[in-house]
């Protein structure tokens, strides 16, 4: 009785030790997080004619920038990815109109030229600024849009396709959510962008793209991601694909597994 009357209180204190423990590494992930997900890459292009700038509700400035095609039937709504901003992704917008689709995208809040502080509600509203301008300044009607997030970009994306009618959604090298790409398992309150649980709740067509040699958004969160998704559904799994670059990994395949898609809606 003794040994087990000192055990007691011995357990107590490595459980409250444990409780403070694992309360400093929530708030540690909560503050953490805010670079990990948003960290601010190096600007790339300087603003001019071939850019517009939007004004949030709040008065923010967001650059953007539309990459008009006249042959092309839908235009793409570009969200990307975190480490990513109008300069960089423009190396790579030539593709998608020699794929005969036209573009509008946009930077995030603190991306590019864009003002702000972003964060989990911002981007999205962020997105849904984008979608607005498309509809009422572009003249694009909502069956001609297609939502494409990469990355980061697949949680505003999916969380637009809830709300906003479109012909399609495209998310590529998506995560279940971002906590879980470092801890796999659900850990910490105050996830963000928990795309999963969001997944069924999707009406229109999705394409779902990921490397299956992905090292910053592990193979496995894409493949949770279709599953999950209820509405109609395609996806193209790239065997040995990464995360950035897989277009040019994948070759030819890429813009005709696209192509396919699209050509369904």
């Amino acid at each position: 009785m003794t040994k087990m009357s000192e055990l007691i209180p011995s357990l107590g204190r490595i459980a409250i030790l444990l409780g403070i423990a694992y309360v400093l590494l929530a708030v540690g992930a909560h503050f953490l997080s805010r670079s990990m997900v948003f960290p601010r890459p190096p600007v790339k292009y300087q603003l001019g004619p071939d850019y517009i700038q939007l004004t949030a509700p709040d008065g923010v400035k967001i650059a953007a920038r539309h990459w008009p095609n006249p042959k092309a039937k839908y235009t793409l709504l570009y969200l990307h990815g975190n480490y990513e901003n109008l300069g960089s992704i423009a190396d790579y917008m030539p593709n998608f109109l020699a794929a005969g689709h036209a573009v509008f995208a946009i930077d995030y809040r603190r991306y590019g030229h864009s003002e702000g502080v972003p964060t989990e509600a911002n981007t999205c509203a962020d997105a849904a600024l984008a979608y607005g301008y498309m509809r009422a300044k572009l003249g694009v009607p909502a069956e001609r849009i297609i939502i494409f997030g990469y990355s980061l970009g697949a949680g505003p994306a999916i969380e637009l396709a809830r709300h906003q009618p479109a012909a399609g959604l495209v998310i590529q090298g998506a995560f279940v959510s971002a906590y879980r790409v470092m801890t796999h398992v659900p850990v910490f309150p105050g996830d963000k962008f928990t795309n999963l649980a969001k997944a069924p709740e999707l009406k229109l067509p999705v394409f779902v793209i990921h490397g299956t040699a992905d090292n910053t958004v592990p193979f496995w969160h894409g493949q949770k991601l279709y599953e999950a998704i209820t509405a109609r559904k395609a996806k193209l799994f790239v065997e040995g694909g990464p995360h950035a670059g897989l277009a040019d990994f994948t070759g030819p395949r890429y813009w005709d597994e696209l192509r396919k898609f699209i050509d369904s809606l």
